[in-house]
């Protein structure tokens, strides 16, 4: 992939990122400095970084969210703002009880916890 000064930026705001953003997020902070570059340009830069494993798209029912953490890890999201909080699962204690418990071969787990982050648990 060639280098692309608009390509950099936008991979710089995802990472730079821990708010796991959207591409109309990403976009209005990237006019800011290029004020030229249009939402089109936006999605096709997302969707080149997330092809050479730069980034990672997080799909959630219609919407589509970016993470610049490649790292395998999994995620909670609060069902009150909508927030995405990277964690860490145990991936051989799981792999192993889900083996043994259903005689399945796991190759890789992607898990999204769904439930109210800490801003929300006094709100019921």
């Amino acid at each position: 992939m060639r280098f692309s000064k608009q390509r950099e930026k936008i991979r710089n705001i995802v990472c730079n990122s821990k708010s796991h953003p959207n591409a109309d997020w990403i976009y209005k902070l990237t006019k800011k400095e290029i004020p030229n570059i249009s939402l089109g340009t936006v999605y096709r830069n997302l969707k080149q970084l997330e092809k050479s494993g730069q980034i990672k798209a997080i799909y959630n029912g219609g919407s589509v969210r970016y993470d610049g953490n490649v790292n395998k890890h999994n995620h909670m999201r609060c069902t009150v703002c909508d927030d995405l909080i990277d964690i860490e699962i145990f991936y051989e204690d799981l792999n192993e009880s889900l083996t043994d418990r259903y005689n399945f071969k796991v190759d890789e787990i992607e898990l999204t916890i769904i439930g109210r982050c800490e801003k929300h648990l006094k709100n019921k």
